[in-house]
């Protein structure tokens, strides 16, 4: 049975195909079209879930979408209705796009497939999936269990917020869920636009920045208190009751109402790309916090109304990896699993695995311990001719390696002398992480290599920590615990014995002098608290990246490189090989690495960049 997942219109579209269960292809529209959440109809991902698996519209069972527009409507009148008359200018700025396209989805949508493959004699069978079960499809029946309890948490869907679900065999059977306007999703990115950071993409900035909060310090407990006495009640099975009295997101245009919160907070909202002060740092610690004690007491909710030892989790909270651990150290469960591409992203998969095992009732086969996702390794790749054929027209200069062992001895050496290296291997990462296939890299033990991969390769702000990529099997010697973490979606302590002391009154010290403070024999990843995002890599997942790192191990005595997506701030990660180049060449990455192909910085004719791709824009 052939099924085509997809998910567009609000952000981070994208398609996923499987086959007879198992996962071919899936992709983000944005890594196509270069457009950083690009929510449109996702053309070119449907185009190579269908070409690189040599198969056509018309010879599958079914597409399907991943949410009911018609139940999002039913929430946008009635919201608009109780509120009223507040959010007249939020409804007449919506109702005009959902009147032309979005109640009429199913038409617009059949139309945007036949541009794909016109004049076929079959039209595909065109099914929706609600919000929430497209996400806990998404996150139980590629996880290992064959039995678990699946909690999805996000901003919302049509009404759910969050829900509880049970997953056995085949079947999932939703429990219990929390809806709109309550929601953990919408809590946290009132935080994120109050911090100065752009919703639906800056809750990962507000994540790194509450370690530089004072854990020691009466204002973290002041903000926690006044969240939970004015913004959040927090009830004992993780539900929350929002006052809408500080919120602007239910019939408005902005998440929060900034002036009762200056009110509550004694300070204004930050704006985009200002400083950065301690009370901004103490403030996202406490709603950190608050959200790492919600997601645990839900998924405690979610232990005690299925009996599960194993819990699974999507949803756009579910990649907070902070949150994640918490649940992971609490030992609340035998086996937790997190979807990678937890987003909406992740909702085309979870659709087509919804229709393949609900709507067709198709039998699931036994989990044996390991995962579906194939390493989340599921988008396009590219050979050495094609890659050869890409770099042509730049007049590039390169060395192709006959030995793989050779390049990583050469690469390893570069990065251990402080070189940053673009690695471009095999199949495109599915989700928001590189997992070392689109991946810059460098050395874990330089100094320097966060201050510099920040402001002159990546672009973006100097506070942002970069994650760690370990040997699986010397993981236990680098960081505290055992679990694996193939997907960075969990974060773990630096060893106590590769920790260097911190000085007096080192928490009040001002940001950038935290910053720069060696706290590791590890500098560029380990973060304030001394944590890491980690990701242990696995020979048998990816024999290739694993293949460097050891030969950096072989070379230096440690099995620990940096790696951070192969992308500018603004921009997705890189898909293709011309991608790819171009980024290495705006950037000062000092070599790129693509299959078998070496490409010096020094070697490379002189760049001229292209017409708005200049390297120097600071975008979110």
């Amino acid at each position: 049975m052939k099924i085509l997942g997809i998910s567009a219109y609000y952000h981070d579209s994208a398609a996923a195909l499987i086959v007879d269960g198992v996962i071919l292809s899936a992709a983000q529209e944005e890594r196509f079209t270069r457009k950083k959440h690009d929510p449109s109809f996702p053309s070119s991902a449907i185009r190579f879930c269908l070409d690189s698996n040599r198969l056509k519209l018309s010879e599958l069972d079914a597409v399907v979408f991943y949410d009911k527009p018609w139940l999002k409507f039913e929430r946008l009148l009635e919201t608009y209705y109780v509120y009223a008359p507040t959010g007249v200018k939020s409804f007449i700025a919506s109702m005009p796009v959902w009147i032309k396209d979005k109640l009429f989805l199913r038409s617009l949508i059949l139309k945007e497939l036949e541009k794909i493959e016109p004049s076929s004699d079959r039209e595909p069978k065109l099914l929706f999936s609600e919000h929430h079960l497209s996400h806990a499809a998404s996150a139980y029946y590629p996880s290992p269990f064959n039995e678990a309890a699946i909690l999805t948490i996000d901003g919302v869907g049509e009404w759910a917020t969050a829900s509880i679900a049970h997953g056995k065999g085949k079947d999932i059977s939703i429990i219990k869920e929390m809806r709109f306007p309550h929601s953990v999703g919408l809590l946290y990115s009132a935080f994120t636009y109050y911090l100065g950071f752009r919703v639906n993409s800056g809750e990962y900035k507000l994540m790194g920045l509450a370690p530089y909060g004072d854990p020691s310090s009466e204002s973290v407990n002041k903000y926690s208190e006044l969240i939970l006495n004015n913004i959040a009640d927090v009830k004992s099975d993780g539900s929350v009751f929002l006052n809408q009295e500080y919120f602007d997101y239910a019939t408005g245009l902005r998440m929060a109402r900034d002036d009762r919160w200056e009110k509550l907070f004694g300070f204004a909202r930050r704006v985009q790309d200002t400083a950065i002060e301690q009370p901004h740092c103490d403030l996202a610690l406490a709603i950190q916090r608050i959200t790492d004690d919600i997601v645990l007491k839900l998924a405690r909710t979610a232990r005690d109304l299925t009996g599960s030892k194993n819990i699974v989790l999507a949803g756009g909270v579910a990649l907070n990896c902070v949150s994640n651990s918490r649940l992971l150290d609490s030992k609340e469960f035998d086996g937790v699993w997190i979807q990678p591409a937890a987003g909406d992203a992740g909702g085309a998969l979870g659709a087509a695995y919804a229709a393949h095992h609900i709507y067709y009732g198709t039998e699931r086969n036994a989990a044996r311990g390991e995962d579906l996702m194939r390493g989340s390794y599921l988008g396009p790749q590219f050979n050495t001719t094609e890659i050869e054929r890409a770099v042509k027209g730049f007049k590039a200069s390169f060395r192709r390696y006959d030995s793989f062992d050779a390049l990583c001895g050469d690469i390893s050496l570069f990065i251990s002398k402080g070189a940053v290296v673009g690695w471009f291997q095999g199949r495109m990462e599915w989700g928001p992480r590189a997992l070392g296939n689109r991946s810059i890299l460098g050395d874990a033990r330089n100094g320097e290599m966060q201050k510099r991969m920040n402001l002159k390769i990546k672009f973006r702000e100097s506070f942002r920590p970069f994650a760690p990529s370990v040997l699986y099997e010397d993981a236990k010697d680098y960081f505290e615990g055992s679990a694996a973490s193939p997907y960075m979606l969990f974060v773990s302590d630096i060893k106590k014995e590769l920790r260097s002391a911190l000085p007096a009154g080192y928490n009040t010290l001002p940001l950038n002098e935290k910053l720069y403070y060696k706290r590791s024999s590890l500098p560029a990843v380990t973060h304030l608290d001394f944590s890491a995002r980690l990701q242990t890599v696995d020979k048998a997942s990816n024999p290739r990246y694993w293949e460097l790192i050891n030969s950096f191990k072989q070379q230096t005595g440690c099995p620990v490189l940096v790696n951070t997506s192969f992308n500018v701030r603004g921009e997705p990660i890189v898909c293709t090989p011309e991608d790819a180049y171009r980024c290495f060449m705006r950037t000062d990455i000092d070599y790129l690495v693509m299959g078998d192909c070496v490409f010096s910085k020094k070697d490379q004719p002189e760049w001229r960049d292209e017409p708005g791709c200049k390297a120097d824009r600071i975008l979110d």
